[in-house]
C-alpha cells in the first residue's frame, strides 16, 4: 500500500488524553491523513468544522477522536441522567453506522465511554434496552433514532458533541427534515461542539452548516481532485446486449478476487447475479431489501475472501470500508454524478491502488457528460475487441424467498402463476 496518502503530522504530537492514545496505538495509527491533520488542531480547540475530503481518507477517525477528547476533556453537566446522550453521531445508512460503531468501540477502547448503536431493520428490543440504560456516544441512523426519542427513551439536552456524516446523502435520501428536527433538540450551537464531514460539500449542505453551527471552520482536502487519486479508471462505449459478455469476458481475464459490480436497479442486480453465478463466480446481491442481518453477513463473508464478487446498487456505495477492492465495476452508470464518485471511492483506499471500469450503454449513456464535468475530466475510453466478450453459459434461477404459501379461502393453496380474483366493490 502506499504511504503517500498520509501527512507528516503524527498523532502523539497532539495533545490527546492518554486513554484516546491507547486506542490509536491498537489501532496501528502513527501519522494523519491529510483531513486528519487538518481538522485535529480546531477540533482539540473546541472549533466546529465542516469537512470535505475524499472517501477513504480517515474522516471517521477524525471525528471519533475529535468527539472522544471533547467528552475526556469537559465534564458531563451535573444532574445529567443516564438516558442523556452526550455525543450523538449521524449517518445516512446502517452500513455506515455499524461501520461508525465498530470504529468507535476500537478507538474507544480504553475511554471507558459507553457507546450505542441504533439503526433500521434489526435488533429493535436490544437497542431501545441499551439506549434506556444509557450510553455517552449515541450513533445511528436518522429514523430509528427519532423513533427511539419520540418514545423519550433517551433525550438530547445534555448533548455535548453532534456529528454529521455524509450530509449530502442525507438529503438524497431525504432525511434534511429528521436531521432539523433532532438538531433542535439538541443544546445550542455555541453550546457544544458541532462536526460535519462529508466527500462533497454543496450549497445545501453548507447551508445546513452555518445554521446548525458554531461559525464551522470550512477544511477542504484535494477539492481540485474530486476522485481518489489512484484509481485507473477506464470506459468502454457497449450496446445493452454486450454488457454481460463484457463484464464475464473481463472477469475471466482480470483477479477478480474482490469486485463490486454496481447496478441501478434490483432487476439487473438478479440478471447479473445470475449470469455470475452460472458462468462460475462465486457473488451475492447486495440490495436495500436485502434484510440487515443477512446484508451484514454478505459483507463479513465478502470481507473475509469467501465471496469474489457482490453486486450492488447504491445501498452499498457509500460509508462502507471493505479493504483491498481491486475492482469496482460501473455495469450502468449511474444516474447521479456524485454516485460515481462514491462507487469507485470503494477501490484506491488509504493510499492503495484499484481499477474503476465503466460500461457506457446506450440506456445509460447520457450520464456521462454530467459525471465527466463533475469530477473535471474525461474518463479515458477503450475500445472493445470481439476477443473481449465471453460466450455465456446459461444463467442460474434466482432462488425465491421461502415463505408459507398463500391459501385461498377453505384452504386451498393459492399458486403464484394464477391471480387473485378482485373483490367486488360493495
Amino acid at each position: 500500500m502506499s504511504q503517500d496518502h498520509l501527512s507528516s503530522e503524527l498523532f502523539k504530537d497532539f495533545p490527546l488524553p492518554a486513554e484516546i492514545m491507547q486506542g490509536i496505538d491498537s489501532a496501528g495509527f502513527i501519522a494523519c491523513t491529510p483531513i486528519q491533520a487538518k481538522t485535529l488542531p480546531l477540533t482539540l480547540e473546541g472549533r466546529d468544522v465542516a469537512g470535505q475530503a475524499q472517501t477513504g481518507t480517515g474522516k471517521t477517525a477524525a471525528f471519533l477522536i475529535a468527539t472522544f477528547n471533547h467528552l475526556l476533556t469537559h465534564a458531563a453537566d451535573e444532574g445529567r441522567k443516564p438516558n442523556q446522550a452526550r455525543a450523538l453521531i449521524l449517518a445516512p445508512t446502517r452500513e455506515l453506522a455499524i461501520q461508525i460503531h465498530k470504529d468507535a468501540v476500537r478507538l474507544g477502547e480504553h475511554t471507558g465511554l459507553r457507546i450505542g448503536i441504533a439503526y433500521g431493520g434489526t435488533d429493535y428490543d436490544k437497542q431501545r434496552s441499551t439506549l434506556a440504560e444509557g450510553v455517552d456516544i449515541l450513533i445511528g441512523t436518522p429514523g430509528r433514532i427519532i423513533d427511539f426519542f419520540k418514545q423519550r427513551v433517551f433525550d438530547l439536552t445534555r448533548a455535548q458533541v453532534v456529528v454529521l456524516d455524509e450530509a449530502d446523502r442525507m438529503f438524497d435520501l431525504g432525511f434534511i427534515k429528521d436531521i432539523r428536527f433532532l438538531l433542535r433538540r439538541c443544546p445550542p450551537p455555541e453550546q457544544r461542539l458541532g462536526l460535519l464531514f462529508s466527500a462533497t460539500l454543496s450549497h445545501r449542505v453548507n447551508e445546513l452548516a452555518y445554521e446548525h453551527m458554531n461559525n464551522p471552520e470550512l477544511v477542504q482536502v484535494e477539492p481540485e481532485q474530486v476522485t481518489a487519486q489512484h484509481v485507473r479508471q477506464v470506459l468502454y462505449h457497449t450496446s445493452n446486449e454486450e454488457k454481460i459478455p463484457l463484464l464475464i469476458g473481463m472477469m475471466r481475464s482480470i483477479d477478480a478476487s474482490r469486485s463490486i459490480v454496481f447496478v441501478n436497479t434490483k432487476r439487473d442486480a438478479e440478471k447479473v447475479w445470475s449470469f455470475l453465478e452460472g458462468n462460475d463466480f462465486k457473488s451475492a446481491i447486495l440490495s436495500g431489501d436485502v434484510p440487515q442481518p443477512k446484508r451484514q453477513s454478505l459483507l463479513k463473508r465478502f470481507q473475509e475472501g469467501e465471496l469474489a464478487i457482490l453486486v450492488a446498487t447504491d445501498v452499498a456505495a457509500r460509508g462502507l470500508h471493505i479493504p483491498d477492492v481491486s475492482h469496482v465495476f460501473n455495469y450502468d452508470l449511474p444516474q447521479d454524478a456524485e454516485d460515481y464518485v462514491h462507487r469507485i471511492g470503494r477501490t484506491a483506499r488509504l493510499g492503495a491502488e484499484g481499477d474503476a471500469i465503466s460500461f457506457a450503454c446506450e440506456r445509460f449513456v447520457y450520464s456521462l457528460p454530467e459525471i465527466e464535468a463533475f469530477i473535471g475530466q474525461s474518463i479515458p475510453v477503450a475500445p472493445i475487441d470481439d476477443s473481449m466478450l465471453a460466450e455465456l453459459a446459461p444463467p442460474v434461477p434466482r432462488p425465491r424467498r421461502k415463505g408459507p404459501p398463500s391459501r385461498r379461502p377453505g384452504g386451498q393453496k393459492h399458486s403464484r402463476h394464477q391471480p387473485r380474483r378482485q373483490k367486488s366493490a360493495r
